[in-house]
C-alpha cells in the first residue's frame, strides 16, 4: 500500500476480471477510486504481465491467470475490498474479501453474544479459519450476530438501529462446517427461526439456482446461439487456438460450426496439440489427452465448449465436473451400484443422473430393493422411508460428487455425506464441487510413465520441464510429424504464427516433475521431446569419464603413495583419510550428491533448447548477493525485483558454486562471499542491482566494479589480484590440505566448512578421537606434512589441542592449531599463506 503520509494506493496496479458479477459499468467506477487514490490500473482489455500487478480485484475465480496467482501470493478480491480499505483509511484484510468458493465465510463479519465461552470460541475459529472475520463488539461492518435469543444488548441494538445484521442460531454455523458448504441461513434467523417451528418432513420450496446452466451434461443437446453479432461479439477464443478431438463424435457439419464460431471470435483452429491453447476431447485416455495435461492447456469437453460460447466468458473446464472429459470405464469401484434420487428437481436432477453415469454406475428412476444407494437432498421422502426399511445406503450428493472428483469412491462413515439439516434442500449447494489437478494429474496423466523395458536405469531421473502452452513444439517425434502433414488449419499458418508470437508464456503445472525419458511416450515430457533414455545415459557416461580423466594424476599420486612403507599419510594421505570418513555420509547425502544438477532443477535455466519457448531471454549473468540491504524485511519486494532481472537474463542465485557474478557493497569476509570468490567471479557493487530494475535493462559492468581500498589497507589483498588467483586456481586451493575443526568453534563448524570445501579442501570435525594410524619417521620417508584444526578459545576446545597435537605427531603431521582468521585470510587472498600470528596459542583467551 502507499506510504503513510501518500496516497492509499500508492505504488499499487490493480487489474480488473470483468464478469456478470463485476460488469464494467461497476468496474469503471472503481477505476476511478483507485486512480483518485494513487493507484494504477490495467486497461481491462489489454493482457496483463502477472509479475507487475500488486492487486487482482475478481468477483470469480474462474479466469486463467488464478492458479498462477496464487503461486506469486498476488491477492485476489472481489471489488468491495477497495471500498472497505477507503473506510479504514488502509488496506483491508484480504481473507473476508476474497471469492475463493471454499472459504465459505468469506463476507462474514461474526460477533458472539450469550453463548457458552466453548461454543463461543469453536464458532469464531471456525469463521477465521473459513474466510470471515469476529468482532468483540456490534459495528457497521458485522453481518452476523451468533446468540441463543435475541435479549442480550447487542440484539436489541441491531433491531432497535435496523442494522443490516442478520441475528442467528449457532446451529447455521454448525450444519455449514458439517457439510463444508455455505447453506441459507433463512432458517437460522431469530427470533422465530423455522427449524423450531416448523416439521422436518414439512415441505419445501425446490431451489432455484443457476450455478448448473450448461453444466449438467457431458453432452449437450442444441448449439447456443451464436453471439458473434455486432451486438455481442465472441471474444472469449480472442488469440486462442483450439483443438477439437476426433473422440468428440460430431458431425462435420458441427465441428465446421464451431470452427467458424472459434475463428470469428478471433481464435484459431489446430488439429495438433502442440501450438494449442484449448483441447477439446470426451475421454481422460489417449496420447493428445495426456499431452494436452502435460502441457497445461485447458482441457474439456464438448459441453465446456457450448458454455464457453452461450457466455462469452472463460471458465475453467476442471470448476465445473461434467466439464472435463470423462473417465472411459468409469470410477473404480462404481459398477456394481444402483443409484436413485430423491428431493432433487430441475437441472440438479439432470446433473445427478449423469454424474451416476459418468461414475459408472448404473442409475434407476425408481428405487427397488437391489438398489444400492439412495441420493436424497433431504432426509423426508416415501423413498427416503423405504431405504431405511430396506437397508439401502442414504447419501446426500456430496458423496457422488466427491467420490467423482477425487477418482474413487468415497467412504460413507464420513458424516458430511449423511448430514441433512433440517430445513434446507441441500440442492442449494449442489455443484459446487471442483477437481484437483494434483489428483487427476496422479490417476490419468502420471508424470512418471514407467521406461521401456530395454532403457537403463537411471540413479537421478531427468526433469520433465513444463511445456510452454504458448509455443509450438521446436522437436517432434516423427508420429507428430505425420499427423502434422495432414494438417489443415483454418487460418493460414502466418496467422497462426502471429498469435503465436503475441501470446505471454503462461503458467506450468506440476513445475520439476522428475521422470526419465520414454520412447513409447516421447515427445510427452516438457523437455526435449525426441530424448531417450539413453541420452540421458550417454550424458552421465560423459560426465563419468570426464571426472575419471581429471582424476588421473591423483590416481597415479595415489598409487605411488600405496608403496611406501608403513602407513600411508601425509598431506594427500590425511586428506585421503578424511574423504574415506566422509563418503558414506556424502553419498547417502541427496543435497550433497547432486549439488551441481540440483542448481539446474531449481532455478530458472536456459540450458535446453526447450527453455527458449519460455518467453524470457537466456541466463546470461548469475547473480549471487551477499550484504544487499534493498529487500531486507521487504519479501514481496525482492520476489518482485528478483523477476525483474529475470526478465533481463539475470539470475539471482543462492549457490555460490554456480555463480557468474557477485554483488555486495565492499569487500567482506562473509560466508557467501568467501565461497562464490573461489569461482573467480565478476564482482559488482550493490548498485548494479538497483540500476538493472530501474532502467530495466543491464548496463555496462565496468561501470560496477567493486572498487574498496579500505577493506584492501585493511585486510592486505587487492581484490582484482585475488579474482585472478582464485581463476587460476579453479576451486582447488585447499586441494589435499586436510582441516579440522572443533565442533564448539563460534560461527559454527559448517560455517567453515562450506568455505572449504568451496576451496577443495578436506574437512572433517575433531572431537579428540584418533585419526591416524601411529607411523614412525623410519617408515614414513615423506616429508612431514601439515593437519590444520581450527579452534576458538572455549575451555572445551583447549581440552582438545594437546590430543591433537600428539596424534598429528604420531601420524609425522605437523600440526597447526589455528584461529578461524587463517581460513578466512587464505580464502579471501586465494593463497595458502602462513605465518606463526595465525596460531590459536598465540590468541588472547
Amino acid at each position: 500500500m502507499g506510504a503513510p503520509n501518500g496516497p492509499l494506493f500508492e505504488d499499487c496496479v490493480f487489474v480488473f476480471i470483468l464478469s456478470r458479477t463485476l460488469p464494467r459499468s461497476l468496474a469503471e467506477e472503481s477505476k476511478s477510486i483507485v486512480e483518485e487514490n494513487g493507484g494504477e490500473v490495467i486497461p481491462f482489455d489489454e493482457d496483463f504481465d502477472l509479475p507487475e500487478i500488486t492487486h487482482i480485484i475478481s468477483d470469480t475465480v474462474d479466469f486463467p491467470q488464478y492458479s498462477e496467482a496464487r503461486l506469486q501470493l498476488k491477492p485476489v478480491v472481489t471489488v468491495t475490498w477497495i471500498t472497505a480499505s477507503l473506510n479504514k483509511n488502509k488496506e483491508a484484510s484480504i481473507r473476508p474479501f476474497t471469492p475463493d468458493p471454499s472459504m465459505i465465510f468469506a463476507n462474514v463479519t461474526i460477533t458472539c453474544e450469550g453463548l457458552p465461552t466453548g461454543d463461543k470460541d469453536a464458532i469464531i475459529g471456525a469463521v477465521l479459519a473459513m474466510g470471515g472475520m469476529e468482532t468483540s463488539s456490534l459495528t457497521k461492518m458485522t453481518t452476523h450476530i451468533c446468540a441463543l435469543t435475541v435479549d442480550g444488548q447487542k440484539c436489541q441494538q441491531a433491531i432497535g438501529k435496523r442494522l443490516k445484521c442478520k441475528i442467528v442460531l449457532p446451529h447455521w454455523f454448525d450444519d455449514c462446517m458439517k457439510l463444508g458448504k455455505r447453506i441459507d441461513e433463512r432458517p437460522y434467523i431469530l427470533p422465530d427461526p423455522e427449524i423450531f417451528r416448523s416439521d422436518p418432513s414439512d415441505p419445501i420450496p425446490m431451489p432455484s439456482t443457476d450455478i448448473l446452466s450448461g453444466a449438467s451434461s457431458s453432452r449437450p443437446g442444441a448449439l447456443p446461439m451464436p453471439t458473434d453479432s455486432p451486438i455481442r461479439k465472441l471474444t472469449v477464443f480472442n488469440n486462442k487456438i483450439v483443438t477439437i478431438s476426433g473422440d468428440l463424435d460430431i458431425s462435420s457439419r458441427l465441428r465446421k460450426v464451431l470452427e467458424d464460431l472459434i475463428v470469428g471470435g478471433g481464435g484459431f483452429v489446430s488439429k495438433t496439440v502442440h501450438e494449442s491453447d484449448m483441447f477439446v476431447c470426451h475421454w481422460r485416455e489417449g496420447r493428445e489427452y495426456v499431452l494436452a495435461s502435460r502441457m497445461g492447456l485447458d482441457v474439456g469437453n464438448l459441453s465446456w465448449l457450448y458454455h464457453l460460447i452461450a457466455n462469452n466468458e472463460w471458465i475453467s473446464p476442471m470448476r465445473k465436473l461434467l466439464h472435463y472429459p470423462l473417465p472411459k470405464n468409469g470410477i473404480p469401484g462404481f459398477k456394481d451400484f444402483r443409484i436413485t434420487l430423491s428431493n432433487y428437481g430441475g437441472e440438479a436432477r439432470i446433473y445427478l443422473e449423469n454424474l451416476v453415469t459418468a461414475a459408472g454406475a448404473e442409475f434407476t428412476k425408481s428405487m427397488k430393493q437391489d438398489n444400492t444407494h439412495l441420493i436424497t437432498a433431504r432426509k423426508s421422502s416415501e423413498k427416503c422411508d423405504a431405504a431405511m426399511e430396506w437397508n439401502i445406503e442414504m447419501v446426500n450428493h456430496l458423496w457422488i460428487e466427491e467420490s467423482y472428483a477425487k477418482c474413487e469412491v468415497q467412504n460413507l462413515t464420513d458424516p458430511r455425506y449423511t448430514h441433512f439439516p433440517p430445513r434446507t434442500n441441500l440442492g442449494e449447494i449442489i455443484g459446487q464441487t471442483q477437481f484437483d489437478r494434483a489428483l487427476l494429474e496422479r490417476k490419468y496423466f502420471p508424470r512418471d510413465p514407467t521406461p521401456s523395458p530395454g532403457d537403463p536405469k537411471l540413479v537421478r531421473r531427468n526433469i520433465m520441464r513444463e511445456k510452454d502452452r504458448n509455443a509450438p513444439s521446436s522437436r517432434r517425434t516423427d508420429s507428430d510429424a505425420d499427423m502434422e502433414d495432414q494438417d489443415e488449419e483454418i487460418r493460414p499458418k502466418a496467422d497462426l504464427n502471429k498469435a503465436l508470437s503475441r501470446k505471454k508464456s503462461r503458467p506450468s503445472f506440476g513445475q520439476q516433475v522428475s521422470t526419465p525419458a520414454s520412447r513409447r511416450i516421447s515427445g510427452l515430457s516438457g523437455g526435449k521431446e525426441n530424448d531417450t533414455p539413453s541420452t540421458g545415459s550417454r550424458s552421465a557416461k560423459d560426465k563419468a569419464n570426464s571426472r575419471i580423466h581429471a582424476a588421473a594424476p591423483d590416481i597415479a599420486l595415489y598409487e605411488k603413495e600405496k608403496k611406501r612403507k608403513g602407513g600411508v599419510w601425509g598431506g594427500e594421505r590425511a586428506a585421503s583419510r578424511i574423504e574415506k570418513e566422509k563418503t558414506l555420509e556424502r553419498s547417502s547425502s541427496p543435497a550433497n550428491k547432486h549439488d551441481e544438477d540440483d542448481e539446474d532443477l531449481s532455478e530458472d535455466e536456459t540450458r535446453t533448447p526447450k527453455r527458449h519457448k519460455s518467453g524470457l531471454p537466456p541466463v546470461q549473468i548469475r547473480l549471487l548477493t551477499t550484504g544487499y540491504k534493498g529487500w531486507l524485511g521487504n519479501l514481496a519486494k525482492e520476489e518482485m525485483d528478483k523477476k525483474k532481472l529475470r526478465d533481463i537474463g539475470i539470475l539471482v542465485t543462492t549457490n555460490p558454486v554456480t555463480c557468474t557474478h557477485v554483488a555486495a557493497p565492499a569487500m567482506v569476509r562473509t560466508q557467501k562471499f568467501l565461497c562464490a570468490l573461489a569461482s573467480g567471479p565478476t564482482i559488482l557493487t550493490s548498485d548494479f542491482i538497483d540500476t538493472c530494475i530501474a532502467k530495466g535493462k543491464v548496463p555496462p559492468e565496468k561501470d560496477f566494479l567493486l572498487q574498496d581500498q579500505q577493506n584492501e589497507r585493511k585486510f592486505g589483498v587487492k581484490l582484482k589480484d585475488a579474482i585472478g588467483r582464485a581463476k587460476a586456481n579453479k576451486r582447488s586451493l585447499l586441494r589435499r590440505v586436510p582441516i579440522y575443526c572443533t565442533a564448539d568453534i563460534t560461527n559454527g563448524p559448517d560455517t567453515y566448512k562450506d568455505i572449504i570445501n568451496a576451496n577443495g579442501g578436506s574437512f572433517a570435525i575433531y572431537t579428540g578421537r584418533p585419526f591416524v594410524k601411529k607411523t614412525s619417521p623410519e617408515e614414513d620417508d615423506g616429508p612431514a606434512e601439515p593437519v590444520y584444526l581450527l579452534s576458538g578459545q572455549k575451555p572445551s576446545e583447549k581440552l582438545l589441542w594437546p590430543k591433537f597435537t600428539e596424534m598429528a605427531k604420531e601420524g609425522n603431521m605437523t600440526p597447526r592449531i589455528v584461529d578461524s582468521e587463517w581460513l578466512l585470510d587464505v580464502a579471501l587472498s586465494q593463497q595458502n599463506k602462513w605465518n606463526q600470528s595465525y596460531l590459536a596459542e598465540r590468541k588472547k583467551g
